[in-house]
């Protein structure tokens, strides 16, 4: 697994700064990728967001929802990224607003890159939703953010170990002070380029049956939606009886 863990400060950080990255704002008219941004609340995401995009949460509505979103762009070695701050959710099973629309853009809007910003000081808590969004996504980082406060707390993590257990790059960073910022950006580039390939942690702990129950029905929706880059985790929605896959199945929203 490659992560790259190194840290770096940059306190001078401009328009245009020395890790080439350009931040571009709200400019998100024609771009090469699109990432997501997802993450429990007061995680820090949205000092992330304001950090690669240079805004300060340009905010908007969500088509048909009363809930908040933000869109910002970046450059980064020539390449445009478009950057998608989603609702901070606990979860993505789709019990409130918030959920379904993470949720929904993980899914449906195939984000090529889902950095995903946990809290270092709580990061227990955290994972349950890195957990939820790597049954769905085979493309991920994990932001290691505010280090500072475990520093200061005393709280030790070790990134490479966390990485190989999740299958997924891990950047520890402080997004407040710009440390960790540079190689956040390099690695969801390297991500989105193909030249690190994640291999994330899936749920093992179910019963034979239950495997074997999802398996078949995954290959079915494979079947039938071959561009279906999620069909384990859809199996396993629509056998919990989740009536908005199942809807989405019949509309047909995966094509």
């Amino acid at each position: 697994m490659h992560n790259k863990v190194t840290k770096s400060t940059c306190d001078t950080c401009s328009h245009v700064n020395a890790e080439g990255l350009k931040k571009l704002g709200v400019n998100t008219d024609s771009f090469d990728f699109v990432v997501a941004l997802a993450g429990n609340p007061n995680t820090g995401k949205s000092t992330v967001f304001n950090s690669l995009t240079g805004l300060r949460q340009h905010t908007g509505n969500w088509p048909g929802k009363t809930v908040v979103r933000a869109e910002g762009a970046f450059e980064y070695n020539d390449q445009k990224y478009k950057l998608v701050d989603l609702p901070g959710t606990y979860s993505l099973l789709s019990t409130s607003q918030d959920e379904e629309v993470a949720r929904d853009f993980i899914l449906f809007g195939k984000p090529n890159v889902t950095i995903i910003v946990v809290d270092a000081n709580r990061l227990e808590r955290n994972l349950n939703l890195v957990l939820q969004i790597l049954e769905i996504t085979d493309k991920a980082v994990l932001c290691l953010n505010l280090m500072d406060e475990a520093k200061r707390n005393k709280i030790e993590i070790d990134e490479r170990t966390l990485a190989r257990d999740l299958g997924i790059p891990v950047v520890p960073t402080s997004a407040r002070f710009n440390e960790g910022i540079p190689e956040l950006i390099q690695t969801v580039s390297e991500v989105a380029n193909g030249k690190i390939i994640c291999k994330p942690h899936r749920i093992k702990n179910v019963s034979k049956d239950i495997l074997s129950a999802v398996e078949k029905l995954s290959a079915e929706i494979k079947e039938q939606f071959p561009e279906i880059p999620n069909s384990r985790w859809i199996a396993f929605r629509l056998l919990e009886g989740d009536d908005r896959i199942v809807n989405a199945l019949l509309k047909k929203e995966f094509v």
